[in-house]
């Protein structure tokens, strides 16, 4: 693998403040270490930028580097099970995505009935999307199956930038807000605020918030809806005249003729809607969906190009300290929710199974994950700083 100059959404997801996409998935049976470990040294040659570091080619660009230990590999026991372990992260050994380090780690950890796999990922590498598409294709190789094979074109999502070098709104072009230098990440001050929504619950949410509702809302809409309610009145600044903002990655695979369902890489851009602090205790939650629904809706091809062309335009006319002040989430009047509701676990199956249970680790503060409960229902996890 020769130089790989990032993408414009992946130098988002680098320096100071940057967190990695993080999950750990927990086997009853027992996994094989050496041939997993081999198995992992095979698929990293269709998934160089796993086995990658990070270099800087100038003061306005990255690149991945061709690294021997660009991925880790280690094996660890612990005397509790995973369900008696109440700190997941202890099934973790996390990248820092820094210039230089080693941006996937996993680690392979036997517990007294089964095994703990934990992967950590750099976000620069990878959205949620192709995290999942390299672990299923792990899993298929481990198993002797075949896999389709990734393209790695990132240079046909870099825009041609023509006119002057300037950067244009990033609110208005993709959804990212230009607030300061993210702080750095600190997992050991995170804490995880858990709402469960049953599948009764969200079918009365739903018919209130489609009621005399000309917009076709989905359940996730009304979901969104209610958690962007529930924590944001709580959370954000009093003054009503200040917005506050819920926001969701779209992925635009299917919409950036360059990418498609194989690209490797992030292909995300943010769709966000707002409304002032002061109407939003008293907002119908249709009124609520249907600015979700609405903002959604507008991520189409056109709107996709315009937050490539802003992130590229940043990055040249500012350099990577720019990249560094861009937020997914408003730092203080925001909500960033990510659907995983349709998760492929049953994929990342090896000689022990499928997982019997998984957890997302991923430390992304005001971050909030949709994941599937057993009945229907959707399981919202919300990671927030520890006061």
């Amino acid at each position: 693998m020769t130089l790989v100059p990032l993408s414009p959404v992946d130098h988002v997801f680098t320096g100071r403040g940057a967190y990695p996409i993080e999950f750990v998935f927990a086997y009853s049976g027992t996994i094989d270490g050496g041939r997993l470990e081999e198995s992992l040294r095979r698929t990293l040659e269709a998934f160089p930028p796993v086995s990658s570091r990070l270099v800087r080619l100038s003061s306005t660009s990255l690149a991945f580097e061709p690294y021997g230990g660009g991925c880790t590999f280690r094996v660890a026991e612990l005397e509790t099970s995973y369900a008696e372990t109440e700190r997941r992260s202890v099934f973790l050994d996390p990248v820092d995505g820094r210039e230089g380090e080693p941006l996937g780690r996993v680690l392979l950890t036997r517990t007294p009935n089964g095994c703990v796999l934990g992967v950590s990922l750099s976000h620069a590498v990878a959205d949620g999307y192709s995290y999942f598409y390299f672990l299923s294709s792990w899993a298929r190789l481990f198993r002797g199956e075949p896999f389709p094979p990734p393209s790695h074109a990132r240079e046909a999502l870099v825009p041609p930038v023509d006119g002057p070098a300037t950067a244009p709104g990033l609110l208005d072009a993709g959804g990212l807000f230009r607030a300061g230098p993210r702080p750095e990440v600190d997992r050991a001050h995170l804490r995880i605020d858990r709402h469960v929504l049953s599948r009764a619950q969200l079918v009365a949410m739903h018919e209130e918030a489609q009621t005399g509702n000309p917009v076709r809302l989905s359940h996730n809409d009304t979901a969104a809806a209610w958690l962007w309610k529930k924590c944001l009145v709580e959370w954000a600044d009093p003054d009503p005249a200040l917005d506050t903002y819920l926001s969701c990655p779209v992925d635009f695979r299917r919409l950036h003729p360059a990418a498609g369902p194989a690209y490797f890489g992030n292909a995300v851009v943010l769709a966000t809607a707002s409304i002032p602090r002061g109407e939003l205790a008293d907002a119908p939650l249709g009124d609520l969906a249907t600015r979700v629904r609405r903002a959604v809706d507008a991520v189409d091809e056109e709107a996709v190009r315009r937050s490539l062309l802003a992130l590229e335009r940043l990055r040249r006319a500012e350099g990577l300290g720019a990249m560094e002040e861009c937020h997914v989430v408003h730092p203080r009047q925001g909500l960033l929710l990510t659907n995983l509701s349709r998760l492929p676990v049953p994929e990342v199956a090896f000689d022990a199974g499928p997982p019997v249970a998984f957890d997302i680790l991923t430390p992304g503060v005001r971050g909030a994950v949709a994941l599937p409960e057993p009945g229907g229902g959707i399981d919202l996890r919300v990671f927030l700083p520890i006061a």
